[in-house]
């Protein structure tokens, strides 16, 4: 072995000796400012005795500024798992929230046409049981938006049974950017 490539090899070891060493080693953000931590893993509950998956489409509309409410997605147990245990990395979590740009043009799309500005809001905490939904989340151009709802089994497993239904399933305060909306009603659809 060269000296040269024995002189690499000992820095890159005293590298990864130091890094390893360092008590409050911590990604930073590019103007040098420490990098948010991330949600402790407690901020994210789910206690679910049976499946509450699909979309909770809004009953009437729901618009803060240019943002409509397009729905509220909860997933299924595996999904609730694999956040709650794994990385958290993407654009799809087990509880979202989905809003559109009313000012944005229209696009065509195997669904039909859409706006072409939509976000999901991803969440930062959220609890999740048989009988409420509690969400916050954040995104560009939205802000902060929080949930707390209170979530009908009954009404839930008839509009399961007739595969959707215009009864309200989810019942909560939603704000959004600062905008507080009362008694916001969903119902259930299994989507496509």
């Amino acid at each position: 072995m060269s000296m040269r490539r024995l002189a690499v090899l000992l820095a890159c070891g005293g590298l990864v000796a130091w890094v390893a060493g360092c008590d409050d080693f911590r990604p930073r953000s590019g103007d040098g400012a420490e990098a948010p931590a991330a949600p402790a893993a407690a901020a994210f509950r789910s206690d679910l005795s049976g499946d509450v998956s699909g979309y909770y489409m809004p009953t009437a509309e729901v618009r803060a500024g240019d943002w409509l409410l397009r729905n509220a997605f909860i997933g299924q147990e595996a999904d609730f798992a694999g956040w709650e245990g794994g990385p958290r990395r993407g654009v799809f979590a087990p509880v979202m929230f989905e809003f559109e740009d009313v000012t944005s043009p229209m696009t065509a799309t195997e669904l039909g046409e859409v706006r072409s500005g939509q976000i999901r809001v991803l969440p930062s905490r959220y609890e999740v049981t048989d009988g409420r939904v509690v969400f916050e989340g954040r995104a560009d151009g939205v802000g902060v938006v929080s949930f707390n709802g209170r979530l009908d089994g009954d009404a839930l497993a008839t509009a399961r049974r007739n595969l959707g239904d215009e009864s309200p399933v989810l019942v909560g305060t939603l704000s959004v950017g600062g905008r507080t909306f009362d008694g916001v009603r969903f119902r259930w659809w299994a989507g496509d």
